[in-house]
């Protein structure tokens, strides 16, 4: 029931649980109300309200719940970024907020017996077609909700709500503007055009030393380090203490003995099949009806290798004649399996199986049961699983004494000692990251700049970098932010001068090239090195025309042609745009699809509508984050 409502639902539980706006709404309470008289500053002000730090935290919070649930039962809560999420959450909580102040500066409101209506009606909370209480408990439970907290984010969902609903239900559009619209989305174009390169000019250009330092002394005050901190540290893991050698035969012997008490002989069965699909060019009948006469040559004695070679879809068996080898049951689909292990007898073909691949045709080559395995085959695994789960207790063992040793020594010396570990150096890793694994954590970049490790020099916590890796770090080394000298900039900017001036020489190329073409020259007048790339009805998603390309030629005017345009593509070259000929399309649109499409394109403008109105109070909203 739970996971069809997180992966499935499309109620108000959804949107208010599962969506973005349920993991940054404020979750009102009673700490919320003892937060009110305290001193501690809040996560932001918006318009002089403020979004409590606590507030935050359990957006946060209920984020990384249901992200975790997306990642499944093997979900590694490291590879969750904190900062990450503290930074959607709180530009969500301020949206959320300035369209509450919206909505209640506009007098809307919802009552109580509305909020009871959404909550009884809704059908995760239902029992065979009626609320119940029992039920609304459980799944706000399993979400982290108490009744009181999901009643208020109802209530501030449903007011929002209300404002978005106006916008696009009050949006509307002509039959004008939807044959206009389907027009343009119909429209075909012939287009041709030319890419001048950059990178020749690149290794033709050259700047003077005294341009790199002009350029430096510029850029000198900007031009610094960030500041950086090279860290200690050391590596508790797990595989370290997995050792088999320590794994007596008696333990395998008894692992292996209650393993033949719990050994089930499984049936599995060889099988071959011919496999017809349901294409866009075949439907199901069609399908059908070519399995129904594969299965009439058979009886007639036809060879089922040789009419699968010829025949079967399934790429993975057909040249093997169908042969799909031994399977067990579970490995096939449902109605594939039925038939199969339905049969009883070696070399019998079924009738045609419908699965979500199409229809087989499926026959039993053999059978055979599964032998339980002898000790000698099992031992090695046994014994290896034996020391991979005294590791884990070893390695939990370990982790309770590093975290001791860690927050009472002076260094790293002790624990690595005492644990038989390495101290190890990082490269300098800043505020945003760094390179190796440890500037690529969140978690340890957060605990290198924290006040505990920068100025207190203390070691920090164990931090887990994955479910086998835990780590103990320390500030080695402190690097404050410094203006970079000229012979490390030197590089860049040379680089960057050199680019400028190309860029400058090809666009100047290309805007008198553009002139010349306008005025009627072709372009093997212009050059013998270039040509023209001509497409002839091209569409909007055509994939023989480069994207960037592709778009600007569809936004240029189509009142004469040839027409051309000069345009600066994202790699840093240059293309000039030929248009030759613009094909317009006739729109039939049926009473149903006109009314259709009115809705659909109505309902996009209110969206648009809506989304420039939100901007437009983050535009005019005082706002602090803190």
């Amino acid at each position: 029931m739970l996971q069809s409502i997180r992966d499935n639902s499309k109620g108000i539980i959804a949107k208010t649980i599962v969506g973005l706006i349920a993991l940054t709404f404020v979750l009102w309470g009673a700490e919320s109300l003892i937060s009110l008289g305290s001193k501690e500053k809040p996560a932001a002000e918006v318009n002089g309200e403020d979004i409590a730090v606590i507030d935050l935290q359990r957006g946060v919070e209920l984020q990384r719940r249901q992200l975790l649930m997306q990642m499944g039962p093997d979900a590694d809560p490291t590879q969750l970024d904190d900062n990450l999420m503290g930074r959607q959450v709180l530009e969500s909580l301020i949206e959320q907020t300035l369209l509450i102040q919206s909505a209640k500066r506009q007098g809307l409101f919802l009552s109580e017996q509305m909020l009871d209506q959404l909550i009884v009606s809704t059908p995760e909370f239902q029992v065979d077609g009626k609320f119940d209480r029992n039920q609304f408990e459980m799944v706000l439970r399993n979400a982290g909700l108490t009744p009181l907290m999901y009643r208020e984010l109802l209530r501030k969902e449903a007011l929002t709500n209300q404002e978005r609903a106006a916008f696009i239900l009050s949006s509307f559009s002509t039959p004008d503007e939807v044959e206009r619209v389907v027009r343009l989305d119909q429209q075909k174009r012939d287009l041709a055009w030319v890419r001048l390169p950059l990178l020749q000019l690149l290794n033709e250009t050259s700047v003077t030393e005294s341009e790199i330092r002009d350029l430096y002394e510029q850029r000198a005050a900007d031009l610094q380090t960030s500041e950086q901190v090279v860290l200690d540290y050391v590596v508790l893991d797990k595989n370290d203490f997995v050792d088999p050698s320590q794994v007596s035969d008696d333990e395998v012997r008894a692992i292996y003995e209650q393993m033949l008490v719990d050994f089930v002989s499984e049936e599995e069965r060889s099988v071959s099949h011919i496999l017809i699909e349901v294409t866009d060019e075949r439907d199901e009948l069609a399908a059908l009806a070519k399995a129904q006469e594969l299965s009439l040559e058979l009886e007639a004695g036809a060879d089922f290798a040789e009419l699968a070679v010829q025949n079967s879809d399934d790429p993975g068996s057909a040249d093997q004649g169908g042969a799909m080898g031994y399977l067990a049951r579970e490995a096939l689909a449902d109605e594939f399996a039925d038939a199969l292990f339905a049969m009883t007898e070696v070399g019998q073909v079924s009738e045609p199986v419908q699965t979500e691949f199409g229809f087989h045709l499926i026959r039993l080559d053999g059978l055979r049961q599964a032998e339980q395995p002898t000790f000698a085959e099992s031992a090695y695994d046994l014994r290896l699983e034996i020391a991979e789960r005294n590791a884990e207790l070893d390695y939990v063992e370990k982790m309770e004494r590093l975290a001791d040793l860690s927050f009472s020594a002076a260094d790293l010396i002790v624990p690595a000692e005492e644990l038989e570990l390495d101290i190890e150096r990082s490269e300098p890793i800043s505020r945003d990251g760094g390179p190796g694994e440890l500037g690529r954590n969140s978690r340890v970049v957060e605990a290198a700049f924290s006040d505990d490790l920068l100025r207190e020099r203390l070691n920090s916590l164990p931090i887990e970098l994955d479910r086998e890796r835990t780590v103990v770090v320390r500030v080695q080394e402190h690097l404050p932010s410094r203006q970079i000298t000229f012979e490390e900039a030197r590089d860049e900017l040379e680089l960057e001068l050199i680019t400028a001036k190309a860029t400058q020489q090809l666009e100047q190329q290309a805007s008198e090239w553009l002139i010349a073409l306008q005025g009627g020259e072709a372009l093997a007048q212009l050059s013998e090195d270039y040509s023209w790339v001509e497409v002839s009805d091209a569409d909007r998603g055509d994939s023989r025309v480069p994207a960037e390309i592709r778009q600007r030629a569809f936004a240029m005017l189509d009142d004469q042609a040839p027409a051309f345009e000069l345009m600066q593509l994202r790699d840093g070259n240059f293309a000039i745009i030929r248009l030759d000929a613009v094909h317009q399309s006739d729109v039939e649109l049926s009473a149903d699809e006109m009314a259709v499409m009115m809705s659909l394109l109505g309902a996009t403008k209110g969206q648009l509508e809506y989304q420039n109105r939100v901007e437009g109070l983050r535009n005019s909203a005082t706002i602090q984050r803190n």
